[in-house]
């Protein structure tokens, strides 16, 4: 069923808690959570850490846009940030069809300051 408003998915993230995790043995995660690409793009940013807070923030705004929790069928790796935010961002699996369903594509705005990292993701008609 075609959406009639857009959808609007906001999260906001601790990126000490990112620097935490990739000192020790918790990077594991990182590669179920991060595709291929985006883990290649943030282990080579000036802050590997910062790069994908802000990364993971999108994708957690992306499942609120969507409607649906990663719990909820929806998986880390079936949303993809890109590098150029003017993309819509890359879905696949059950956020594609999610998507699909709606009748729309998710596109993401991001910052971050050396603390905090945060996405807003809009699904729009498309």
């Amino acid at each position: 069923m075609p959406l009639s408003a857009p959808r609007i998915g906001q999260d906001l993230v601790d990126v000490a808690r990112f620097r935490r995790a990739f000192e020790g043995k918790e990077a594991r995660w990182a590669r179920r959570v991060f595709t291929a690409r985006e883990w290649a793009v943030g282990r080579l940013s000036a802050d590997p850490a910062r790069t994908m807070a802000t990364c993971f923030a999108a994708k957690e705004a992306a499942f609120k846009a969507l409607g649906s929790g990663w719990g909820q069928g929806v998986g880390w790796q079936d949303v993809e940030l890109p590098e150029d935010e003017q993309l819509p961002l890359a879905l696949s699996g059950r956020a594609a069809e999610l998507a699909a369903a709606q009748g729309i594509v998710l596109r993401a705005s991001t910052s971050h300051t050396e603390t905090l990292a945060m996405a807003m993701v809009l699904g729009q008609p498309g």
